[in-house]
């Protein structure tokens, strides 16, 4: 649910794989798109009031259902994402859905510092992290539906890089802290290894192992896109920032990251 960024390559992969997959947008000219690469294709859009479109029809054809629906709380965007989650939530418990992946954002974890797990607790700050955490409690709390959550880092892949936002911002606080990313083909990865290994009931952190400090890497990264590299500040702000580890996959697998992070 949800075919943008990460949703369409990951329909695509399970396409590939010859699974039976149904994806949704919000947008009516992607139908066509999604059909022509064997995607059941549905238009459901999500308010915090109502659900436009067919999800009863939607959620009948699924047997593991991956929420993939990003809060959009930037700007002058109020509208509440944990409502429209629960009402997404009322017609998931009508249906016969089972299993479901709900992808979250280490967001959650706030400015948590130093070494951070999935058994570190959450201290959300940004109101899209708190909602993020309330959505997530919703699912797990639910003893009949088996639900895994996935906190994914901030996140880089063909079309998508922090640094593009970063490069002509000057002035930049916490140099030192150190990044937090993942790539679009290792978020596919995780999502396909839970699904195939039966990786439920679970909480997943999901970051590439590497954690150069942000000066030293949105620089490099700038330099390499022929971008202008974003400034830094000297000052030192007594943070030490945090390293999030995936410690509960990368204790059930010993490959898991494909794609470095540029």
């Amino acid at each position: 649910m949800g075919c943008g960024w990460l949703g369409f390559p990951l329909a695509k992969h399970f396409v590939a794989k010859n699974h039976e997959v149904h994806g949704t947008t919000t947008s009516e000219h992607k139908l066509k798109e999604l059909k022509e690469v064997g995607i059941s294709p549905y238009h459901i859009a999500l308010s915090a009031t109502k659900i436009e479109g067919n999800i009863h029809s939607f959620l009948s054809h699924i047997d593991v259902l991956i929420l993939n629906i990003p809060p959009r709380l930037r700007g002058g965007n109020k509208e509440s994402f944990i409502e429209k989650i629960r009402l997404l939530y009322r017609a998931i418990k009508k249906s016969t859905v089972a299993k479901l992946i709900f992808v979250s954002s280490t967001s959650v974890y706030g400015d948590v510092a130093g070494e951070v797990t999935e058994e570190t607790a959450p201290e959300p700050v940004t109101e899209s992290g708190k909602q993020l955490l309330q959505c997530e409690l919703l699912f797990i709390d639910d003893g009949k539906l088996e639900s895994t959550i996935i906190r994914f880092g901030g996140l880089t892949g063909p079309t998508r890089h922090p640094v593009t936002m970063l490069s002509r911002k000057q002035h930049l606080k916490n140099g030192n802290d150190p990044v937090n990313l993942i790539h679009l083909t290792d978020c596919i990865h995780l999502i396909d290894s839970i699904i195939e290994n039966n990786y439920w009931n679970e909480i997943f952190n999901g970051v590439y192992p590497l954690h150069p400090n942000k000066k030293e890497y949105y620089t490099s990264e700038a330099m390499k896109r022929g971008l202008k590299t974003p400034g830094y500040s000297d000052e030192f702000t007594g943070r030490s920032g945090k390293i999030i580890l995936s410690k509960n996959f990368l204790d059930k697998n010993n490959v898991f990251y494909t794609s470095f992070i540029s």
